[in-house]
């Protein structure tokens, strides 16, 4: 099993790079955000995961072993396959995407190409409780900071990434209840930074 490779990469394609190691060309299939920051003959370090079935022998990589773990997470879901685990890490980072899941919201998922509304649910779904006990803790998503899923939407609807609504949100005073008085009051915090 190849679970982690360094070397110099010498080509780069749309969905994969080929990293050279000790004169041996590995092609590695990785998400958009991480293929944007490889660049070719720069060298890179990379966490593995090596895919292998009947007819498929494929290695994946990523740039953290969060991110690993989560798409070995994602794996465990049925319907989901490496291309879409690859479409969910490359939405936002693996902590928001694990507090996307602890929150219950599958709205960000269904944006990954491939997935679906049941889909989204499921993995919602199947992985809460992993997500959880893998953070060491069960906790009440109070003690998380997250602010509701529609707001966060809303900021992100208008550009905004998902970490950047959460922390907007989070700075909101908490007199504040109404949703859209919320929305308003985070816009203008980012305003001011």
């Amino acid at each position: 099993m190849i679970a982690y490779l360094r070397g110099k990469i010498i080509s780069k394609s749309s969905n994969y790079i080929i990293l050279e190691v000790n004169n041996i060309g590995y092609q590695i299939f990785a998400g958009e955000n991480f293929l944007n920051e490889l660049k070719v003959g720069g060298e890179a370090e990379i966490f593995t995961h090596h895919q292998i079935k009947e007819d498929v022998d494929d290695l994946y990589g990523f740039k953290t072993a969060a991110d690993l773990e989560l798409f070995k997470l994602l794996l465990t879901v049925s319907g989901v396959g490496p291309k879409s685990a690859l479409g969910v890490i490359s939405i936002a980072s693996s902590e928001d995407i694990k507090e996307t899941i602890i929150r219950g919201d599958a709205a960000l998922l269904t944006k990954v190409a491939g997935i679906g509304k049941k889909t989204a649910e499921r993995i919602v779904l199947e992985l809460k409780t992993k997500v959880l006990r893998g953070a060491g803790e069960i906790s009440t998503l109070d003690t998380l900071g997250v602010s509701g899923s529609d707001e966060i939407d809303a900021l992100m609807t208008l550009g905004y990434s998902l970490n950047e609504a959460r922390t907007a949100l989070n700075m909101v005073e908490q007199n504040i209840t109404d949703s859209g008085e919320r929305v308003k009051a985070a816009l203008k915090k980012m305003v001011k930074r």
